[in-house]
């Protein structure tokens, strides 16, 4: 089985200060947290839940790639994406 995203859903998780998503293999959940820092831009003013939910949506394609190279590269009970992933 590949991973997959085909349910939408994301949520800011406040405890993490990241936006977490659930990607799927065939009938496992495999959950996946973008910190917030990927989200924004350097020098950026401090941002709502709401505009790391946007910022989430506008970026959604570049995400999923990057949680698929994450996922590929070992299981895990759950993934942390960094900004590091991203440049």
């Amino acid at each position: 089985m590949t991973l997959g995203f085909p349910n939408r859903s994301r949520s800011f998780d406040d405890a993490r200060n990241a936006v977490r998503f659930i990607g799927h293999d065939g009938m496992f959940e495999v959950p996946f947290f973008v910190e917030a820092d990927a989200l924004t831009r350097p020098g950026s003013v401090e941002l709502s839940e709401a505009d790391f939910l946007a910022a989430f949506d506008a970026a959604r394609g570049s995400i999923h790639d990057v949680a698929r190279e994450a996922y590929s590269c070992g299981r895990r009970t759950s993934y942390i994406l960094t900004a590091a992933e991203f440049r």
